[in-house]
């Protein structure tokens, strides 16, 4: 499938899927055109391919008392590929990095990490992104508000 070409049909699902992932399959089918049958049979296919990755919610962070986001640049010491597997473990380790990725720039990675205010935000940063395997130093950039978040 990853070198089949999506369809409209297809397109379609995926775009409602996204939107609303409990969406019945009755009412999908409804939405795209097609009967149920052929758009399970697709569902199914787009899932086994690994388009579709899986379903969940969508949360509301701010509601939940995690309001603060600042995204990180991290420059490592060390970026031979023993380094970097060691930094990308240990990332997977902290449930205040909301996204970690690395970039092709003056730093190494950029992270979007969430926490209930600053003070919260210091010491994750202090105490755990700064202790980070070969971390040699960071720059944060506090977002003041989301204009486009999820998609």
């Amino acid at each position: 499938m990853p070198n089949d070409p999506l369809d409209r049909y297809d397109q379609a699902i995926l775009a409602a899927l996204e939107q609303e992932g409990r969406i019945s399959a009755t009412e999908l089918s409804r939405r795209i055109g097609l009967s149920k049958t052929p758009t399970q049979a697709r569902m199914k296919r787009l899932e086994e391919s690994g388009i579709i990755r899986s379903y969940g919610a969508r949360l509301d962070r701010v509601r939940m008392g995690l309001a603060h986001v600042a995204f990180v640049e991290v420059r490592l010491a060390d970026t031979r590929e023993a380094a970097l597997q060691a930094f990308n473990r240990a990332v997977q380790t902290v449930p205040e990095i909301e996204e970690c990725h690395m970039i092709a720039s003056r730093f190494d990675y950029l992270l979007k990490v969430r926490t209930a205010d600053i003070q919260a935000y210091r010491r994750v940063l202090a105490e755990r992104i700064s202790a980070l395997p070969h971390v040699a130093g960071t720059s944060t950039y506090v977002a003041m508000e989301a204009v486009k978040e999820g998609g």
